[in-house]
């Protein structure tokens, strides 16, 4: 697919150019990992490894769950990914001696040099789709981006409560009668004037 992130954008700029965000962030995001995978593809490391190292670049020692659920795959997605690491020498998987029930991924000294030689060409990504976008502009994507991301999380766990009454609660009578009545030597002033 040489002209895979043209045909992206031809089909955005003639096609459909007010189509849904949805489609613009996915399509932004094709185009984002077929750029990196063309820079990936000469180490030996497919697009698919890639979320994994970042993971465990940062946390090491993850079981197989804890890397699914922190790169968003499903387990069985995990197990693959970590059987084909484990045979390029990226990654080795042993149980603790305190817990043998799970499987625990560790990076090796191969996975952990990649760090210095793939991040560069992610950061290369990242700078080529900002080209010629202003710092302000930058920022301004980053927060709408962020903030989308907020709203879809919060719809993900459901809408926030309502308050049982919308009116402001009412103060307790005990405040009530101190703010609301005069204290009690004007009230006894004002019963004998009448």
């Amino acid at each position: 697919m040489p002209n895979a992130t043209q045909n992206i954008l031809r089909h955005w700029c003639d096609a459909v150019p007010n189509d849904r965000l949805a489609h613009l962030i996915r399509d932004t995001e094709r185009a984002f990992r077929r750029a990196l995978q063309i820079r990936l593809a000469p180490h030996g490391v497919p697009f698919g490894h890639w979320a994994f190292l970042r993971i465990l670049w940062e946390c090491d020692a993850l079981t197989q769950k804890e890397l699914s659920e922190r790169a968003g795959v499903m387990e069985p997605t995990t197990f693959a990914a970590m059987k084909a690491m484990e045979e390029l020498g990226y990654v080795s998987r042993r149980q603790l001696p305190t817990n043998k029930k799970n499987v625990y991924v560790f990076l090796t000294d191969a996975g952990r040099q990649l760090k210095a030689k793939l991040v560069p060409l992610a950061e290369d990504t990242n700078q080529i789709s900002t080209a010629g976008v202003s710092a302000p502009d930058l920022v301004i994507t980053r927060k709408v981006l962020l903030a989308m991301i907020a709203n879809l999380a919060q719809d993900e766990i459901g809408p926030l409560p309502e308050p049982e009454c919308h009116a402001a609660p009412r103060p307790r009578k005990s405040q009530r009668d101190r703010t609301a009545r005069k204290p009690a030597t004007q009230r006894r002033a004002a019963r004998r004037a009448t």
